[in-house]
């Protein structure tokens, strides 16, 4: 894959752009951000946090990394292109009393100088902006020699992976030009993207996704809460919406391995990528 040529052959790229941060704003993902809040902590968990620590969140939704890195007194950072998520993400910063500077902003155009973060980390975020090669450019522009960028993506094998399967079986292709944002959880692609980088390591992690209702239900909480699902569903008639339905609770049910009843437990595989700055 040339990555170079991802960003150059997207048309209409500014509707793509517009079209993706009006569904990040839509539903609610805060709601969704608690479900993955220990796949937040276990990941930073296997970071070196210091005071002083210069830290950016990039993709940072309501906050889940940001607010992990203020808690252990790091100089936090976090952007998001969705309005309403930095808006929760300050609100959840000011009531633990943390100053972590939030703004809204575009993973492929960062507002930071060269060389500013000594750690820069993304779960489940800069994997969806659609020109990759610009946002590996931009991870490498900000952190500074020697720092650390921390990545978390979904992989294709995974069940992320599977459920994005089962959405493209029933909706129109994307637009054309976007890269899959599960091509970020495959090693050979994450190695070429990264390649300016010193080196890179690439780990699967396991990310437990618990819900407190049986799979149908789940499904229906991402319906109401996932701005991409909700916006999926909302583009199909309604034996179309169905079909789709019951796919995804079968996924679910399939994969489901929680041992009480009325629960739903996902083992959902990521690819934990470490690169280091020259």
């Amino acid at each position: 894959m040339n990555t170079c040529i991802e960003s150059a052959i997207i048309p209409n790229l500014e509707a793509v752009k517009a079209k993706q941060k009006a569904t990040w704003e839509s539903g609610d993902f805060g709601q969704i951000a608690r479900t993955i809040e220990n796949a937040a902590g276990e990941f930073m968990a296997r970071q070196t946090l210091r005071p002083g620590l210069r830290v950016l969140d990039v993709a940072c939704g309501t906050g889940n990394l940001a607010v992990i890195a203020a808690r252990h007194r790091c100089i936090v950072s976090g952007i998001d292109i969705a309005a309403n998520l930095i808006d929760q993400a300050r609100v959840r910063a000011a009531g633990e009393g943390l100053p972590i500077e939030f703004a809204e902003a575009d993973a492929e155009v960062l507002p930071f100088a060269d060389d500013h973060f000594d750690l820069v980390v993304s779960m489940f975020g800069v994997m969806f902006a659609p020109r990759a090669d610009l946002v590996a450019a931009e991870l490498l522009r900000v952190t500074r020699p020697g720092g650390k960028v921390a990545l978390a993506n979904w992989t294709p094998e995974g069940f992320l992976g599977k459920m994005f399967n089962v959405f493209k079986a029933h909706l129109p292709a994307g637009p054309a030009g976007v890269p899959s944002p599960m091509s970020w959880g495959h090693e050979p692609t994450v190695r070429l993207r990264l390649q300016d980088f010193a080196e890179v390591r690439v780990a699967r992690r396991i990310a437990l996704m618990r819900y407190p209702f049986p799979p149908a239900e789940t499904v229906e909480f991402f319906r109401r809460y996932y701005g991409p699902t909700q916006r999926a569903f909302a583009s199909l008639d309604a034996a179309a919406q169905a079909r789709l339905r019951q796919d995804l609770v079968d996924l679910q049910t399939a994969y489901n391995t929680a041992e009480i009843p009325y629960a739903t437990e996902v083992a959902a595989e990521y690819l934990e990528v470490i690169a280091v700055r020259r």
